[in-house]
């Protein structure tokens, strides 16, 4: 899990999204940020959480908030996702994990016994000048959007 909490400045970053172009955090410098790191595109756990988020999605931006999904998955695989799902946000593939492990998301996980490593599924709200102002590591998946607005 991570050791980010609030306060602390969010890790810069520069990933590529779904149609492979670059996403990174000064791209959202004076704009507030929900940056929700989810296990696997379309798996129904991630899919829940997505669509609530989307679902919501104009109550956020009229908060002023943009939205940012990231998953280890490939670009092709979240371009799928986000087509499926008509998500109005981007995906980002971080297939090498980088911002995966500058957030602390990658580690250790048990599943019906079995330990292997994998994403932990938590959410950061990032302020306008990039600090973190939540940390959401108890996700609710089909209301999502509740624990941040």
């Amino acid at each position: 899990m991570t050791s980010l909490k609030v306060g602390d400045k969010a890790p810069d970053f520069s990933v590529i999204n779904q149609d492979e172009k670059t996403v990174s955090l000064s791209d959202f410098s004076g704009k507030k940020l929900v940056l929700f790191f989810y296990p696997k595109a379309s798996t129904p756990g991630c899919t829940a959480e997505a669509c609530n988020l989307r679902d919501n999605v104009d109550r956020f931006r009229a908060s002023g908030y943009e939205i940012l999904g990231a998953s280890a998955d490939s670009p092709k695989r979240q371009k799928n996702f986000q087509t499926k799902y008509e998500l109005p946000y981007d995906l980002l593939a971080d297939e090498d994990h980088k911002l995966l492990n500058a957030f602390q998301v990658w580690g250790p996980k048990k599943f019906m016994g079995k330990e292997y490593d994998g994403i932990h599924r938590t959410t950061f709200v990032i302020d306008e000048n990039g600090v973190i102002t939540d940390v959401i590591g108890k996700v609710k998946t089909k209301d999502h959007a509740a624990q941040i607005l």
